[in-house]
């Protein structure tokens, strides 16, 4: 076969494959949309339910498409950090289970501390309170502490 024809050839093959990579990418671009399509809409509902004409600063719980994110919870009592942290992660337990999720389904932890020193006492009441896998966790010390003289303040998300 002479150059010619080779270049030919190739040209051919890879104006062949060309299209048939639009055919298939065409072809795989329809089936999101269809599964979008059959998806039903995205829902999103907060806890506590406002009452008529409440307005409110903001949701202590919303759901969205089976992800529940629960708004910081804080210890506003005099107390310990090993206090303040049994209290905040009994009060999100409280609210997981009020919203259909549990701690075994949290997938993400933000602990905010007032002061860095309480780290090691807040792990030490920490640990243990999520079975298998433990969720991914961020612990930050804020500058000015955290709002309402809590030692500690922790949210989450979880699935439902």
């Amino acid at each position: 076969m002479s150059n010619t024809a080779n270049k030919t050839t190739r040209r051919n093959l890879l104006k062949n494959a060309a299209g048939a990579a639009a055919v298939v990418t065409g072809a795989a671009a329809l089936v999101p949309s269809e599964a979008a399509a059959a998806t039903p809409k995205e829902q999103k509902q907060g806890w506590p339910k406002p009452k008529d004409g409440e307005k409110r600063l903001f949701s202590s719980a919303v759901l969205h498409n089976g992800t529940l994110y629960l708004a910081g919870v804080g210890a506003h009592f005099e107390g310990t950090i090993q206090e303040h942290t049994k209290h905040v992660l009994d009060e999100l337990e409280k609210q997981l289970i009020e919203c259909g999720s549990s701690m075994d389904k949290v997938l993400k932890v933000n602990v905010y501390l007032n002061d860095l020193k309480d780290y090691k006492a807040m792990n030490d009441t920490y640990l243990g309170r999520f079975t298998g896998i433990p969720p991914v966790r961020t612990t930050v010390a804020p500058a000015g502490g955290v709002p309402g003289n809590s030692l500690v303040e922790m949210d989450c998300i979880a699935y439902v």
